[in-house]
């Protein structure tokens, strides 16, 4: 080998820049764990909610070293920043998808047209949106030319208005006005990108992660780390809709008047019957209410749909209160035709708005806005040209200044409110957070405060969305991923547990087969396994629990280089060669080899990364990271080692020991004669698997079908069919329940309200399961506990993932184009390779064998397997694995059956045979250490990971079958039939002998 100088200069500053690139994570994990220590040592166990108490503790002390010097070239905040990225599942935090409303912006460009055209054709086009994969905008502008007729984009009352006026002119024709409307949506969509990057950079995460998908309008945010799950999902999914509005009085007689019509309407509209009597308790809305009069409503005794629920009159300028959870239902009350015509002539507009209510209350105020016809405020938020988050007596606050306009317009409002004296709600995102009075005349200066009763973060997250400004549109959460902290501490926990586990065993597998070439191997291989782990933190790539097991399926396919190697040298050896001449020709003849299996393994993967998203992109990166440096250490480095050894003086090296010295020596297995058996086989196990997927189908996880589910975790057992029948009746029928992993750990799915987004349906879901499992809880445990899965025992949701509809459709769609992009890439790299279509039919052959054995094992036995076996992107990720696998192995037999064809000619299929005989020793081998390791990960990688593994593990065992009796035997097969097969490397095709069958 030349330039060995240079190889390990490059290898010496490899390894260095690794080392130190992880020097960082080593830092900031020793900092954290003195952190935590800290917090443990001020705060015991038996403090009231002290989870969260040593949390804000950890955070406090970590701010006030962040800065201070280590090791004299770097601090903790600086480590932070460049240590190696852990991904949700192994930190815990919150991982969403956010649609951007097309609709909104098209409206918004539009000036909120009335046109009917216009309005019918975004109906259509939400409509098609839920069965089409085309962009929204797309989808608008096909409805519009169905329905136009003389209408066009560019009329005074859609496009050309006077927003648009600089862009779209009257005379324009549809095709010149759709770019421009292409570009201002995308332009709204980059502009909602670097708000909700503003308002992420002000959360206080380390290492968030913010991206575009492409043209969809969709945003992919992932803050790992992130304990205030709700907090993060309102800051993200908030449109920041700054609005001031002046109220009624809240003992205006006309409104009270409405109240009492509403409630007898409803009386004729709602079957009282029906309304389940309210279960009186005392509680806050009682307590708060005590002092309000309602002797005027001679209503005791009868059923009241209205004022069972909601009492007229508060303390404030509210006109009344209800509790929380009634607040949806009161609501859907008053917008109704029938209630809504109710309303006086003078109010007919009037907006009806709950309060943001403080965090623990029970109860929310209702407050009567003064609307107009066309719903528009008084003062928007777009006047605000500051907000700061400040103390105003004592207490958090957030303070807001207005720019020349807004002064103005907020001196007017101040005059009026304090004149008919009223108050002024201040309004973000429909909710009301502050309803002051004015009780000293009009207010100056356009500087004013938003008080109640908040906490230091959500006035910081406050003055943080208006800083940033508003969305141009609403954002809606199509997917989320929630991962308790707790959990991604076990996942690194069984993570690094499989990793020991499975390098050990490569480790001393490698030395026991091939002795002192096998513990050069494993220098090779631990070289190898720290260049993987520098260059994800140099790509600052993401770390995570599939990405583990990517890299623990590294070592065991990095073996297969080192294995093939040895292998050849082992035959030149026996041919005589002397030790240099032998282990030249042995890398030399070796690289075809490696370098095929490894590219179509890479190619899949590439496939793997375009088509996956979150962890399982983190699968496809760390198993190409680690198919480079697996080759560049296989290739090198062993060799180096290898040079190094044999040059020195009465050295030998036999690449085997006393035990494993004759192992596959003189092999003669006729392994084409069996090829029909192998066929009749394979067709049954295909043919069996066909109809069980026919006939019971597959357990489809919410990936595909959308839906949402909760990993919960009990202090006992529990019954999962007993649970399930209880939350049937909440949820409806559909809701699935099974174990997960321990007996007290069960997995809940449910379609309930899928296509209805927003936080509220969230919350509702996880208050019902916080209702329905309660008996099954520990005494005490808060509903703000079980949500969160907080505690030293872990009680509670651990892990929640949302998958909308729509985006359901897209991950299956991308599934499907995954694996069959993949099957054509491969068809195409061996048809290039081997020049024969004969050799790309028998390796897909072997492959399509191969998924369709392990989707009909899944179908036959995945309500009856222990574990999960749900079809979902992970599964698709492991079929893909598979796909990668069974063509290494394949296209490994491939090249050697060319060279010895090439050699020895064809002979009527004996040198097949030959080449499949001379590459059992590889095959097997690689076969059972990658088999070992899997099953390292099987059972030391923790629940999540068992369906995953258990697809691979099948995979790995009927690749390593169908290499040898389907690919190889197809191959032959047509092969022989054609007439120009003894074209092969000039060779003849002779008549089939009578030992080939």
């Amino acid at each position: 080998m030349q330039n060995k100088g240079l190889i390990k200069l490059f290898a010496l500053l490899f390894g260095l820049v690794s080392i130190y690139q992880l020097s960082y994570t080593f830092i900031g994990g020793k900092v954290e764990n003195e952190a935590k220590a800290y917090a443990e040592s001020r705060i015991s166990d038996a403090e009231e909610n002290y989870v969260s108490k040593r949390d804000e503790l950890e955070t406090r002390y970590l701010d006030s070293i962040g800065d201070n010097s280590i090791l004299g070239f770097t601090n903790y905040n600086e480590a932070k920043k460049k240590e190696l990225n852990k991904g949700l599942d192994l930190k815990g935090g919150i991982n969403v998808t956010l649609q951007i409303s097309v609709k909104d912006i098209l409206k918004g460009l539009a000036n909120n047209t009335k046109n009917p055209i216009f309005n019918k054709a975004l109906a259509d086009a939400d409509a098609a949106s839920k069965d089409s994969d085309d962009t929204y905008i797309e989808l608008f502008f096909n409805a519009f030319d169905k329905i136009k007729g003389d209408t066009k984009l560019a009329s005074p009352d859609i496009f050309a208005n006077k927003g648009l006026s600089g862009e779209v002119n009257f005379q324009m024709s549809d095709d010149e006005v759709k770019p421009i409307i292409r570009t201002k949506i995308d332009e709204s969509i980059v502009s909602a990108f670097e708000v909700l990057r503003e308002r992420i950079d002000g959360f206080g995460v380390t290492q968030p992660n913010i991206q575009r998908e492409g043209n969809s309008g969709r945003i992919l945010v992932e803050l790992p780390g992130a304990r205030d799950i709700a907090r993060a999902q309102g800051l993200l999914s908030s449109t920041a809709q700054l609005e001031f509005w002046e109220t009624y009085q809240p003992n205006n007689p006309e409104l009270q008047g409405f109240f009492f019509q509403a409630n007898e309407k409803l009386k004729t509209l709602i079957d009282v019957d029906d309304i389940e009597e309210p279960v009186k308790q005392e509680s806050e809305l009682d307590s708060l209410l005590s002092d309000v009069s309602q002797d005027s409503l001679d209503i005791s005794g009868q059923r009241n749909p209205l004022f069972d629920k909601f009492q007229i009159g508060a303390p404030s300028y509210a006109v009344g209160v209800a509790a929380i959870q009634d607040t949806a239902e009161i609501g859907s009350y008053l917008r109704m035709k029938e209630i809504r015509r109710l309303l006086p002539a003078s109010m007919q507009f009037v907006k009806f708005l709950w309060e943001r209510p403080s965090e623990g209350s029970e109860i929310a105020e209702l407050y009567a806005l003064k609307s107009n016809r066309d719903n528009t405020p008084r003062i928007s938020g777009d006047v605000v040209s500051d907000a700061r988050d400040e103390f105003v007596n004592g207490k958090p606050a957030v303070t807001m200044s207005m720019n020349t306009k807004g002064a103005k317009e907020w001196e007017k409002l101040t005059g009026d409110a304090y004149t008919n004296r009223t108050g002024i709600a201040i309004v973000l995102d429909n909710k009301v957070y502050t309803a002051p009075g004015v009780s000293s005349g009009p207010i100056s200066g356009g500087r004013s405060e938003i008080t109640g009763t908040f906490t230091v973060n959500e006035t910081k997250d406050i003055s943080n969305v208006l800083r940033a400004g508003k969305l141009p549109a609403s954002a809606e959460i199509i997917q989320s991923e929630v991962v308790g902290p707790s959990l991604g501490q076990e996942a690194i926990d069984s993570g690094f547990m499989s990793f020991m586990i499975a390098m050990a065993i490569v480790l001393v597998w490698m030395v026991f087969y091939y002795g002192k070439a096998g513990a050069f191997a494993d220098i090779a291989l631990l070289l190898n396994i720290l260049l993987i782990f520098g260059v994800l933190t140099s790509l600052s790539a993401v770390l995570t629990l599939p990405g583990i097991a990517g890299i623990v399926l590294t070592i065991g396919m990095s073996v297969d280089a080192n294995v093939l190697i040895f292998e050849r040298i082992k035959e030149e050896l026996a041919k005589g060669k002397g030790k240099s001449l032998a282990v030249a020709d042995g890398f030399g003849n070796a690289l075809s080899s490696i370098l095929d299996a490894n590219i179509t393994t890479g190619l899949t993967a590439i496939i793997l990364f375009i088509f996956g998203s979150g962890p399982i992109k983190g699968f496809a990166t760390t198993l190409l990271i680690g198919i480079v440096t697996s080759l560049f250490t296989a290739i090198f480095i062993t060799r180096l080692l290898v040079d190094w050894y044999i040059d020195g003086k009465g050295r030998s090296l036999d690449f085997s020991t006393a035990i494993t010295k004759g192992l596959f020596k003189n092999i003669n297995i006729d392994f084409l004669s069996k090829r029909k058996i192998a066929y009749i086989f394979s067709a049954i196990l295909v043919g069996i698997g066909v109809f069980s997927l026919a006939t019971k189908g597959l357990q489809q996880g919410v990936d595909f079908i959308g839906g949402r589910s909760y990993q919960v975790r009990f202090e006992q057992s529990v019954n999962p069919s007993e649970i399930a029948s209880e939350l049937n009746e909440v949820f409806g029928s559909g809701t699935n329940v099974k174990t997960f992993g321990e007996s007290n750990q069960i997995k809940i799915t449910t379609p309930y309200k899928v296509d209805v987004e927003g936080i509220e349906v969230d919350n509702e879901i996880q208050n019902k399961l916080y209702t329905s499992l309660q008996k099954y809880l520990p005494d005490g445990i808060s509903e703000q506990s079980f949500v969160s899965g907080s505690g030293d025992k872990s009680i509670g949701i651990l892990q929640s993932v949302k998958v909308g509809p729509t985006i359901a459709d897209d991950i299956k769609n991308n599934a499907f184009l995954a694996i069959l992009g993949s099957l054509a890439v491969v068809f195409l790299y061996i048809l290039l390779r081997f020049q024969k279509w004969q050799f790309s039919l028998g390796a897909v052959t072997a492959v399509f064998h191969d998924v369709m054995i392990v989707l009909g094992i899944f179908s036959l036995f995945g309500t009856i397997m222990p574990f999960n076996m749900e079809i979902d992107q992970a599964f698709i990720a492991a079929i893909l694995t598979v796909i990668g696998y069974s063509l290494n192995d394949t296209v490994v037999v491939f090249d050697r059956i060319r060279e010895i064809i090439g050699e020895k000619g064809w002979r009527g299929g004996d040198n097949i045979n030959l080449a499949l005989n001379s590459t059992l020793s590889r095959t097997l081998n690689t076969s059972l250490t990658t088999l070992v390791v899997l099953l390292a990960i099987f059972i030391f990688g923790g629940e999540s990971l068992r369906g995953f593994m258990f697809a691979m593990i099948i995979g790995v065992i009927v690749g390593t079958y169908s290499s040898l009796f389907i690919a190889t035997p197809v191959m032959f097969d047509t092969l022989n039939k054609s007439s120009k097969a003894g074209g092969l490397e000039n060779s003849t095709v002779e008549p089939e002998t009578k030992e080939v069958k």
